[in-house]
This record gives C-alpha cells, sequence and structure tokens, in this order.
C-alpha cells in the first residue's frame, strides 16, 4: 500500500471526480488497480480523521494502512443503499482510530494499576470515581440505544470533536441534515438518560 505523505487531498483526480461507488465494486472483485485508485482518491481525507482522534502523525499512519487494509478485505460488504462509499469509508477509520486510543488508556491503565492500588484513596475520591465510571457506562449503553446514523454523527462531533460543518462533510451530508442528527440523537440520549437526581449513583 502507498505511503501516507504522497496522497492526493481530496475524491478527485486530473480527469475530474472519481466514482467512489464503482470503485468500491471492482474493488470487491479483488481489482487492485481500483483500489488503488480509491486509496489515492480518499487517503488523505481519511488520514486527516485518523490524526485529529489519535493525535500522533506516526499512530495514524499506522491506523490509516489498518483502515484500508479492512476496507480492501470488506469491500463487498458495502452497500450503497445504507450510505455513500466516503461516508462508510471514514466509519471504518473512525471506528479503528478510536480502537487505538482505548487500547492506549487501557495500556496506560494497566501501567499504573499497581500504583493506584497501593495508594491511600480518600472515601470521597473513591466515590467520584465510581459515580465517573458509572456515568460513563450510562452513556455507553445509551448510545447503543441511538440509530446508526445518530451515532455515527455524535461521535463525529462530540467524541471526534468535530464541527458540524466538518460532520457534514466527512459523512457527505448538507449540513442541516448533520445538524438534525445530532440533534435528534442528543434528544434521544438525554431521553434515554432522563434526569439525574443530584447525589445519586445510578
Amino acid at each position: 500500500m502507498r505511503g501516507i505523505a504522497a496522497v492526493p487531498s481530496g475524491d478527485t483526480s486530473p480527469e475530474g471526480p472519481v466514482d467512489l461507488a464503482a470503485l468500491f465494486r471492482r474493488a470487491s472483485r479483488g481489482d487492485e488497480s481500483a483500489f488503488g485508485q480509491l486509496y489515492d482518491a480518499t487517503a488523505a481525507r481519511v488520514h486527516g480523521l485518523v490524526l485529529r482522534v489519535v493525535r500522533d502523525p506516526a499512530q495514524a499512519e499506522e491506523v490509516t494502512q489498518e483502515a484500508y487494509l479492512e476496507v480492501w478485505r470488506t469491500a463487498s460488504r458495502f452497500d450503497p443503499e445504507r450510505g455513500s462509499p466516503l461516508s462508510w469509508l471514514m466509519t471504518i477509520a473512525h471506528r479503528r482510530a478510536v480502537d487505538r486510543v482505548r487500547s492506549a488508556e487501557a495500556s496506560s491503565r494497566r501501567d499504573s494499576t499497581w500504583h493506584n492500588q497501593s495508594a491511600v484513596v480518600d472515601h470521597d475520591e473513591t466515590a467520584e470515581a465510581a459515580t465517573a465510571a458509572l456515568e460513563a457506562t450510562r452513556v455507553r449503553a445509551a448510545l447503543h440505544t441511538l440509530t446508526d446514523v445518530q451515532r455515527e454523527a455524535l461521535e463525529l462531533a462530540y467524541f471526534g470533536g468535530y464541527t458540524h460543518v466538518e460532520v457534514a462533510t466527512m459523512l457527505d451530508l448538507p449540513v442541516g441534515t448533520a445538524k438534525t442528527r445530532i440533534r435528534d440523537g442528543l434528544i434521544r440520549l438525554r431521553d434515554t438518560l432522563g434526569p439525574r437526581e443530584e447525589g445519586s449513583i445510578r
């Protein structure tokens, strides 16, 4: 697979816009040339998304390569009726990037386990940590109640740190549609989580 530094900036070529759906179909049949064109047309945007999430250039390159390897292996699963090719590709890349961040955080927690277990922790601090952990669990569970399109938009906006305009661009949507998905997702999250009583742990 080609290096990230040499990729172009968008899904166009000197001949004009690239038909990503057609490239996906050809790549799903093992057409390496089509996959190369797909990579050239989209890698800069994919790498930019990954870099925003992992915030480390070396890891961003690795994750980008992993994302395209997954695309090569699973291109036959792409269904144009469920979304655009770019949206599908960006979703795979974002998931890979988030997995890398979570893995790094888990490794860091393992490295500090002995220190945390050995330290004398004030009871109030323990309660705060327990509350935070339970709240995070509730939010993760609530995210699974959203539709796929709502969760995708919310993750980009609030976990990826992107603006509504950037989310719309990544998902190949009108800005108004992206805002609606984010707003509807937030409303559904609020309704799922419900009001939280002061000082309670649920």
